[in-house]
């Protein structure tokens, strides 16, 4: 049976048993294969013959949620929409959150310091707390009516029934009780005789728990990952315009009106405008933004060229032969998003305890209700009862824990180079075992850099170079480049060039000074110039490529007199960093497009015994898949388009930076510094981010669990779960402070103290 694979948007998701429940629904459609990712807010679905999209929406909005096809992705002109929708719905939460805390700061500061207790000023808190407790929650009472008509209970369940249940009896109280009566004052006591609570109003109650868990919401609206950002950052990565020749004239035309066969010139310093067929000239093609290749592509006609890649030499004429969708570009677009999709679910700690915690609680509560009324107690300490053991289980600390770590930790990240995007990305810090790292632009620092000059015998090295650099200067060769730069700064300038012409991939003539100087590789000197190399420079040109390096050798007057090697240098702290990771527990696994020697010198020099080289963009992201099916938990490190895909597949994506918006956009944690030390550092703060919240979570629950088995015996003043909440909001907050206490390796952290204690994150932080 043929599967048609499909893609929704998934609305409506308020956590990650969302996502669970309508993953479970669709599974339960006959040959359907689904999964339903909350960050991304998509749904992947195999449907086989028989079924049709419509089916699988029905299923989903009889779940309780919408669904939706995807809007294909656009360029960034006509990508506002989206963006703006996203915005609306922040700045929706935000204004709902500054309303609530308006509205409850005053009735707090009334219900709990009794000289603000004027006469009748429980009608004034009453007139405060109701727009909050029935407008301000109303994302959570929706949500739990969703989630009733379908018979579930998450955190919002619990959320909607303490915070109505709170608000409800304050009314009882008011209207039927004894609190409305002028002159009523509230008293603070730990413990109450069972009954007690008509004349007591909890409106404080009901106010401060909205408020608190409307400010985890929007903080936690504010960190989530937008999927589609990746791929809009690489459709802005294509030509906008194409030349294209029309009966031998040159015309301006819109890149995406190209279409397959078209001939379209490529001027020095342009992008390709679609993939195609070199048909006229010759060039050297920057593709190192797809293939990771430091050193730009030859080409000449017959070549493939790829569009978005540069053209850093001569003039080209191409043939287009894949056009829009097809493109490479646009199909690494597609493995970017399905990368995304397809990424293992992570369920938030808060929503896997509250799996199980919403329904005892509930049970609990009714339970008590149950047993006071059997015993023969009036309906009012049963109520009573019921209602503080609601009140009591719902920690409004839960709303703090995660986004006032997130915030601290991502606030000291952002000072020490380092941006996480998420709280959904942190679990994937503590279980990372493998750290895949790209060569160029990571380890290394993807820029040509002059490494070594060494004559000949009886030749002057300081002349060798001169007149070396002094020929490369007239190329845009980015080898040649590095030449022409270093030796201008060595020796403080240059003589000029008499004459000069270039042999695309194969080195340059000038004359300088009255030599004719002859720079390239050395057949290309014995074969086009007659002039003999010597085995004494074949040996050094061969040791020094066996090393990773670019060797060419220089003559003059007909004699082979010198070889200069460039190379993609090693960032400084990439040694260290590499052996930091180790003391970490990670296992270090060098990635990139450069061929087998250049990768192996590189990772000799930084200490990396596993290397995979030679490998083609896609085939990155199979990297990183093959690792995990062997049951590695992968961190893949990158800076290129080359390196999204990898970034999106691996469980923890680490962008460098100065790389591509690509690769920041499908990562992550986003790295400023483009010090391979920050990526050390990301993990460890992730890592004490991440236990932070679960102590904050457990000490969320551990304040209001301990007084349930007092709030069932109906001894507990209700004003009991406010000032819990009150407690344990402060110890989450000062937890969370701690944070910014964080010290990265390069900031003086001893190196094997912060391995030990960031190996494996304890329960507290």
């Amino acid at each position: 049976m043929s599967a048609q694979q499909v893609e929704l948007n998934v609305g409506g998701m308020t956590c990650a048993s969302c996502a669970t429940r309508i993953e479970k629904k669709l599974n339960r459609m006959p040959g359907v294969e689904a999964t339903v990712n909350y960050a991304t807010e998509k749904a992947s679905i195999a449907l086989p013959d028989g079924l049709s999209v419509d089916d699988a929406i029905a299923t989903i909005e009889a779940t309780g949620y919408t669904a939706a096809r995807p809007a294909p992705p656009v360029p960034a002109d006509d990508a506002e929409a989206p963006r703006d929708e996203m915005s609306a719905e922040v700045v929706s939460l935000r204004r709902r959150l500054i309303i609530s805390a308006v509205l409850t700061a005053p009735v707090v500061a009334m219900s709990m310091i009794p000289v603000l207790q004027f006469t009748n000023w429980q009608w004034l808190a009453l007139t405060l707390a109701a727009p909050v407790a029935v407008w301000g929650a109303w994302p959570f009472h929706r949500a739990a009516w969703v989630n009733l008509r379908h018979g579930a209970a998450t955190m919002d369940t619990l959320i909607s029934v303490g915070v109505l249940a709170a608000f409800g009896w304050s009314l009882y109280a008011l209207f039927f009780g004894m609190a409305g009566m002028p002159g009523m004052t509230m008293t603070f006591a730990l413990f109450t005789p069972p009954g007690h609570g008509s004349d007591e109003i909890y409106l404080e109650v009901a106010a401060a728990v909205t408020v608190f868990i409307l400010a985890g919401r929007y903080f936690e609206a504010r960190a989530k990952k937008r999927s589609s950002a990746a791929i809009t950052a690489l459709l802005e990565m294509g030509a906008k315009e194409a030349t294209v020749l029309r009966d031998g004239i040159e015309v301006r035309v819109p890149a995406g009106s190209l279409v397959v066969g078209d001939l379209f010139v490529v001027r020095p310093g342009e992008k390709v405008a679609t993939d195609g067929q070199v048909v006229e000239g010759s060039s050297a093609v920057d593709a190192s933004m797809l293939t990771g290749e430091s050193v730009p592509v030859e080409v000449g006609p017959g070549d493939d060229v790829v569009g978005a890649t540069i053209n850093a030499g001569g003039r080209l004429i191409v043939r287009a032969t894949r056009v829009g969708a097809d493109t490479e570009l646009a199909v690494m677009a597609r493995l970017v998003e399905q990368a995304q999709t397809g990424k293992a679910e992570v369920q938030r700690l808060a929503d896997r305890v509250s799996a199980v915690f919403v329904p005892i609680v509930i049970a609990l509560a009714l339970g008590t209700l149950a047993v006071w009324l059997l015993i023969g107690a009036g309906p009012e300490v049963a109520f009573t009862a019921a209602v503080a053991t609601l009140i009591i289980a719902c920690p409004c600390a839960l709303g703090l824990a995660t986004p006032t770590a997130l915030l601290v930790g991502t606030g000291r990240g952002a000072q020490l180079g380092i941006l996480i995007k998420g709280p959904q990305i942190l679990e994937s810090t503590r279980r990372v075992d493998t750290i895949v790292l790209d060569k160029t632009g990571t380890v290394t620092t993807g820029r040509m850099s002059l490494t070594d000059v060494i004559p000949a015998g009886g030749e002057d090295q300081s002349e060798v170079l001169r007149l070396a650099g002094a020929a490369e200067a007239g190329s845009e060769h980015p080898i040649a480049a590095a030449i022409a730069a270093e030796a201008q700064a060595r020796l403080g300038g240059l003589p000029g060039l008499e004459s000069f012409a270039s042999e695309q991939g194969l080195g340059v003539q000038a004359v300088v000074d009255g030599h004719l100087v002859v720079v390239g590789r050395p057949a290309w000197l014995t074969s086009s110039w007659g002039i003999d190399v010597p085995e004494e420079l074949t040996a050094i040109s061969r040791g020094l490529e066996g090393r990773g390096r670019t060797a060419v050798t220089v003559a003059w007057d007909g004699k082979a007199r010198g070889v200069v090697a460039v190379s993609d240098t090693v960032k400084a702290n990439s040694a260290e960093a590499v052996a930091q990771m180790k003391r970490l527990g990670l296992t270090p696994i060098l990635l990139t497009g450069d061929n087998e020697r250049a990768a192996r010198a590189v990772a000799a020099e930084v200490g990396i015994d596993e290397v995979r080289a030679e490998v083609l963009p896609a085939e990155k992201a199979d990297v990183v898949a093959e690792l995990q099916a062997r049951g590695r938990v992968v961190a893949m490190v990158g800076d290129g388009v080359n390196d999204a895909v990898a970034l999106a597949t691996a469980d923890l994506g680490i962008a460098m930076g100065t790389g591509t918006d690509v690769a920041i956009e499908a990562s992550d944690l986003t790295l400023v510094r483009s010090d391979l030390i920050a990526v050390v550092d990301a993990i460890r703060l992730s890592r004490r981010t991440l236990a932070t919240i679960k102590a904050n979570l457990f000490w969320a629950f551990a304040y209001n669990v301990a007084a349930i088995p007092v709030a069932m015996l109906g001894m507990l003043n209700p004003l009991v779960a406010g000032a819990a909440m009150a407690l344990s909001s402060v110890f989450v907050v000062s937890n969370s402070l701690r944070l910014r206490s964080f010290r990265g390796i390069a900031d003086g952290t001893r190196p094997t103290q912060a391995a030990a204690s960031e190996r494996e994150p304890a329960l507290a932080s």
